[in-house]
């Protein structure tokens, strides 16, 4: 009997995906501290930050889906870590799983393919922000490389109270 991490196939997101990409973002701004995000956005909306992921180059939009049912189960990018061209050869990294979809290794399978896809771009490092408490995204995280360097104290105020940031960094060459 095949496993649950083979039913999951991963692609780099297409313009066909933005409604359901923003749903799940969506849950997760209306749900928890994830993200600091605080109301939930349209798909046109989210058109920006789709379209900010292109199939090539540093920027990428990876996305999860089931085999047989092509539901969206996840999806991981890499986008610009600061604006100043100096940082270009940096990204921030993030990854959003479906809330059923969670310990199935879709995480995993979107890292994997993330990273094998800005494999041969002009990049240095990764950098990931994780809001905390958030023990899973830290394994999953420190499975691909990436190093704890510092967590922002209370930088973030969501849902009347302050959450701390653990900032994590991955060497891409």
């Amino acid at each position: 009997m095949p496993s649950e991490r083979t039913e999951v196939q991963v692609r780099p997101g297409v313009e066909a995906d933005l409604e359901a990409l923003t749903a799940l973002y969506n849950h997760y701004v209306r749900e928890t501290a994830i993200t600091f995000d605080t109301a939930i956005f349209t798909p046109e909306e989210r058109r920006p930050w789709l379209l900010s992921h292109p199939v090539d180059g540093p920027h990428r939009l990876m996305v999860a889906t089931g085999t047989n049912s092509q539901e969206i189960l996840g999806y991981a990018t890499s986008s610009p870590y600061r604006q100043k061209p100096a940082y270009a050869t940096s990204v921030e990294t993030t990854v959003y799983v479906a809330p059923h979809a969670g310990r199935r290794g879709v995480g995993s399978l979107l890292y994997e393919a993330l990273f094998e896809a800005l494999s041969g771009e002009d990049l240095h490092r990764a950098y990931a922000g994780i809001a905390q408490p958030n023990e899973a995204s830290g394994r999953l995280h420190e499975r691909f490389g990436f190093q704890h360097i510092g967590t922002y104290r209370e930088v973030g105020r969501k849902f009347g109270r302050y959450w701390d940031v653990a900032w994590y960094e991955k060497p891409l060459r």
